[in-house]
């Protein structure tokens, strides 16, 4: 008998674990389906901002420039490709820039690869990024390149830049413009005299040459896009 009550509690026990674990079984579950499903959301975000990679065909665009014309890369009838950089008007690392940009664009627009200037940053945002004031920059910084504004297009989501400056070299092939470097101008945003390596004008050079470019891309050293 007492070993029939023993048998009874055992079993009684036993069960008890049972449901116990199929419940904590079930919370551990849902607890990983959670996660699981957290890190795919997480996946669709990074795949929706990521933009552009090397070997992408890069979309054109049409935007405002400083003097209140409307300008896009088809503008460009006789390019061999695009240096489109997005750059601000007070970013000290973009500022830092300037001259670097205007040496470019007077370098390699007669050689088919003009810059396109591209000013991503909300005026809501960063007051000192309003369209008045990028007028006022292009004068006192003598751009010889458009400068376009961006606060409504958002074009610099769709090419994924994150900073200013952000450099994106396109070449046109077969009537599209591949993306053949995307990143830094050089290896020293912040002073100009301690440049050693030219990535931006490397890549460049190398395409003029009918090469494949070496270094494809670098990590842009800057600002981050106030949007």
């Amino acid at each position: 008998m007492k070993t029939s009550i023993k048998m009874l509690a055992l079993v009684g026990l036993m069960s008890i674990g049972f449901v116990s674990c199929d419940e904590k079984t079930s919370d551990k579950n849902v607890a990983t389906a959670a996660v699981v499903s957290s890190e795919k959301v997480s996946e669709v975000k990074s795949e929706m901002t990521k933009g552009y990679t090397i070997g992408d065909a890069a979309t054109d665009f049409k935007l405002k420039d400083v003097d209140g014309n409307m300008v896009s890369m088809a503008d460009y009838k006789d390019a061999k490709g695009y240096i489109v950089i997005f750059t601000c008007n007070t970013c000290p690392f973009a500022v830092a820039s300037e001259e670097r940009i205007v040496a470019l664009d007077k370098k390699y627009k007669k050689l088919g690869y003009p810059v396109i200037a591209v000013n991503p940053n909300d005026p809501k945002v960063q007051p000192d990024d309003t369209y008045e004031l990028m007028q006022a920059k292009a004068k006192s910084a003598a751009f010889t390149f458009p400068y376009l504004y961006d606060a409504n297009d958002k074009i610099y989501a769709t090419y994924g830049a994150t900073k200013t400056p952000h450099v994106y070299l396109l070449n046109k092939e077969n009537g599209k413009n591949i993306v053949k470097y995307i990143g830094a101008i050089d290896d020293n945003v912040r002073n100009a005299n301690a440049v050693k390596d030219v990535f931006l004008a490397n890549a460049i050079d190398e395409l003029l040459a009918g090469k494949e470019v070496s270094v494809k891309e670098t990590k842009a050293i800057g600002c981050s896009i106030k949007v």
